[in-house]
Parts: structure tokens; C-alpha cells; sequence
């Protein structure tokens, strides 16, 4: 009987245990989305003021470039692809610090040079927080 008692406890232990476990899990999750949502989600950039945009070879892609000139900090200068045989939908694939100007250089139909930066589209996209 006293065995059956501590049985008992024991699984009751193990389910509590699996519970926090659950829970602590879920919450580091919901933690770690909020702040990559926060600080490092390219689409939250600022929209900023429009520099320049080139075309694609195939004309497949527009790349568009603005420069974000935040009031207590150094320009940067954001990149949008445009596909524009998906009805004009856009993907933010360059982020840069400390820039104020674009200079877009299409390779071929899918490689893009930005500043130096060479990325392959729509794949590749150049953020230099994550550098």
C-alpha cells in the first residue's frame, strides 16, 4: 500500500515536471519571436526616402533603394525587390548602416550587386545586423 502512495506521487511529480517543461519551452519561444520580430525583422524597416531603382536583365526583378535618415542616428540605406510578375509583390533584401546612397549593379538576371554587396535574388538578402 505505502508503494501504491509513492507510485502515485511519482507519476503525479512526472506530470507536473512534464508541464513546466511544456510551458517554460512554449514561453522561451514566444520570447525569442517577439524579439526577433522587434530588432530584426526586415520587414519592419523604416520605408524611407526613394534614391534610385534598376531592373533586372530579364526585367524578372526591380530592385528599389530608399535611404532612412532616423534623427538621432546615421543614415542607411534599404533595398526592396520588386517581382514584378507577381503583381508588384516586394521582399526588403539589403539593410546597411552608415550609407546614403545606392549603387545597383545587375550581373544577370538573378545577381545583384549593392554597394559592394553581391546577393543572389530572391534567396540571398544582406542585413548587417546579422553580420
Amino acid at each position: 500500500m505505502a508503494t501504491d502512495i509513492v507510485k502515485n506521487n511519482k507519476k503525479k511529480g512526472n506530470k507536473i515536471l512534464k508541464i513546466f517543461l511544456v510551458v517554460g519551452l512554449l514561453l522561451v519561444g514566444i520570447i525569442g519571436y517577439g524579439v526577433y520580430w522587434a530588432f530584426f525583422d526586415m520587414n519592419r524597416l523604416p520605408t524611407g526616402e526613394y534614391i534610385t531603382e534598376e531592373t533586372s536583365p530579364n526585367g524578372t526583378y526591380t530592385l528599389t533603394a530608399y535611404v532612412s535618415s532616423p534623427s538621432l542616428s546615421a543614415d542607411a540605406v534599404r533595398g526592396e525587390l520588386i517581382f514584378n510578375e507577381r503583381n508588384g509583390k516586394t521582399k526588403n533584401i539589403y539593410w546597411n548602416y552608415r550609407e546614403s546612397t545606392a549603387k545597383i549593379e545587375w550581373i544577370d538576371d538573378d545577381t545583384v550587386v549593392i554597394n559592394g554587396h553581391k546577393l543572389n535574388v530572391p534567396k540571398e538578402k544582406f542585413d548587417f545586423r546579422n553580420q
